[in-house]
């Protein structure tokens, strides 16, 4: 909705229509907490779901594993091309993307995600660099020249096996981006991989998880003096605290 009242906002703007109505509208509130990062328990759940036990049979298990390491969107993996996949350098070259930032960024493949795409090559021994890396497939029939239009039935499918309600297949780049996060990777370093244009989308993807802040925290504690030297209660939760001066 807000989006809409933006665009409203910005041809009336252009007439000079805006100032008559501004007073009368106002923009929903925006909820911050959309969108989750798995944890590491329902990650592999996931991963079990969506393999389904046959994991050369599977692309929606391909899929998944290379969202959750290389923080593609879906529409940028299920577009991708095998011209776009180099398995000598191990890296992945981003086609059209939803931002410009997006648009031809070169991930690096982990081991993870090269495992699973060296395998799913292999199934397609006759794969040429136009063809698509997950094809079409209407009545039993691949098309490689095609890619494949949705792989939404499977991925509810697995979500449910997997007890994980409501997950979209989305929350798969803010568990990506979020792992990095926690890796204490560099800003720069994250926006490269996810191809983010400012801080606050960064923020808006990241969700540190609490024990990752508490190890964070943990690592820069440093032991608490008073001022006689003594070392002060404060440092160990399980010190007693000091009796008030008399």
């Amino acid at each position: 909705m807000n989006l809409e009242i933006g665009v409203l906002r910005a041809v009336l703007k252009k007439y000079k229509l805006w100032g008559a109505v501004s007073d009368s509208v106002q923009f929903l509130k925006e909820r911050r907490d959309i969108g989750r990062a798995l944890t590491p328990e329902e990650e592999a759940r996931l991963l079990e779901a969506a393999s389904n036990r046959r994991y050369s049979d599977s692309p929606l298990y391909v899929i998944t594993v290379l969202a959750l390491n290389t923080a593609m969107r879906s529409q940028e993996i299920r577009t991708l091309r095998w011209s776009q996949v180099d398995l000598i350098s191990r890296t992945i070259t981003v086609g059209k993307s939803k931002t410009e930032a997006g648009s031809g960024r070169l991930i690096p493949l982990n081991q993870a995600a090269f495992a699973v795409l060296t395998h799913w090559r292999s199934r397609a021994p006759e794969a040429r660099p136009e063809r698509y890396v997950f094809p079409a497939c209407e009545n039993h029939q691949v098309d490689a020249s095609k890619p494949l239009k949705s792989f939404r039935t499977a991925w509810r499918s697995a979500t449910r096996t997997a007890d994980l309600p409501g997950l979209r297949f989305h929350d798969m780049r803010h568990t990506a981006i979020t792992k990095l996060a926690e890796t204490l990777a560099s800003e720069q370093t994250i926006m490269a991989i996810a191809g983010h244009v400012s801080r606050r989308m960064l923020e808006h993807y990241s969700h540190i998880r609490m024990e990752a802040k508490r190890t964070a925290l943990e690592a820069i504690s440093q032991p608490v003096f008073g001022r006689d030297g003594a070392q002060n209660w404060a440092q160990s939760p399980d010190s007693p605290k000091p009796s008030a001066a008399n």
